[in-house]
């Protein structure tokens, strides 16, 4: 199988670096000339359980060097994935799977204006990682995290087994659902109620989930999208989604969010995928999103004042 990972990220590393060792023809894309040189040069170093695993990748700016691939992974930024898809554009071909592991909602929306909404696989993967330099990545949690995938459109389901197998091929465990959209509302909440919150506080995970007033600010931020969810038409549980919240930000430890070292770093955040979705979604039914709606502003208010909206950072 010959696959091209869009992003070459700290989850672009993570997956990228799996799929080598796993003796898959796999190339990292990433537009970052220093990045890609330094990726061919020295590889990725990925911090797992403790261990540094070092693995030799190939990268390049150029997907149309590569010829037409079987799989086309994005694990670019939310903002960057209609640029990211037409970069790969030459690349996918009519049995190409143009597939999204990226977080939020709306992703699969901007692929299937690029591509044919058939050939689109969307999934929600429970890894998360932090750059620690160009190349070098730590991974969140011990072991390779579950991923769930499916169907962007339609009832078939080859595109997303074939997806599925690559990533169970990578020792990482894989499911395939038709209901994606659930799956992904699922984690959607969990994003949704700490991400912004460990961004605006700079908390790391577990003091995130240990401090009693942000737990009830995440449970609150927790109800209002998973009522927006079940208007949409999504089978959740709130109870079983609060739990899950709580178990998730206790588990990943002394682990920054994403955002947060979006914010640390000087880059734009995913605040209009997270957040921001869940208010547009609410919007459009007539359901009132405080909470969220705060939250969504004052990330937002961040981002100009510093200049990272402006910047495209």
């Amino acid at each position: 199988m010959r696959i091209a990972v869009l992003g070459a990220g700290a989850m672009g590393c993570i997956f990228g670096a799996a799929l080598t060792e796993a003796e898959l023809d796999t190339v990292l894309v990433d537009v970052s000339g220093p990045l890609v040189k330094r990726l061919n040069s020295q590889g990725v170093t990925v911090i797992r359980d403790g261990e540094e695993r070092h693995v030799a990748v190939r990268a390049t700016s150029d997907p149309s060097s590569l010829g037409v691939v079987d799989l086309a992974l994005l694990l670019v930024k939310s903002y960057h994935t209609k640029p990211a898809a037409s970069l790969v554009r030459p690349s996918v071909g009519p049995e190409t799977v143009v597939a999204s592991l990226q977080n939020g909602w709306g992703n699969g929306d901007v692929l299937a204006e690029v591509f044919r909404p058939e050939q689109v696989v969307l999934g929600v993967t429970y890894n998360s990682g932090t750059v620690l330099d160009l190349g070098r990545v730590a991974h969140g949690q011990k072991g390779k995290g579950p991923c769930i995938v499916g169907p962007c459109a339609g009832d078939g389901l080859a595109g997303a087994e074939r997806l599925a197998e690559a990533l169970r091929v990578a020792g990482f465990p894989a499911t395939v659902t038709r209901d994606i959209g659930t799956a992904i509302w699922k984690k959607l909440v969990v994003t949704v109620a700490a991400n912004a919150v460990s961004a605006l506080t700079g908390y790391a995970s577990r003091p995130l989930g240990e401090d009693p007033d942000m737990l009830e600010l995440m449970d609150c931020l927790a109800r209002e999208a998973v009522a927006v969810a079940r208007a949409a038409g999504f089978d959740l549980d709130e109870e079983e989604r609060l739990a899950s919240t709580r178990e998730a930000v206790i588990a990943a430890g002394q682990g920054r969010a994403s955002m947060l070292q979006d914010l640390e770093t000087g880059r734009r955040t995913e605040i209009d995928v997270i957040n921001g979705a869940v208010v547009r979604e609410a919007d459009a039914r007539g359901i009132d999103v405080p909470l969220n709606r705060a939250i969504f502003a004052l990330v937002k208010g961040y981002e100009r004042a510093h200049g990272l909206v402006e910047q495209g950072a």
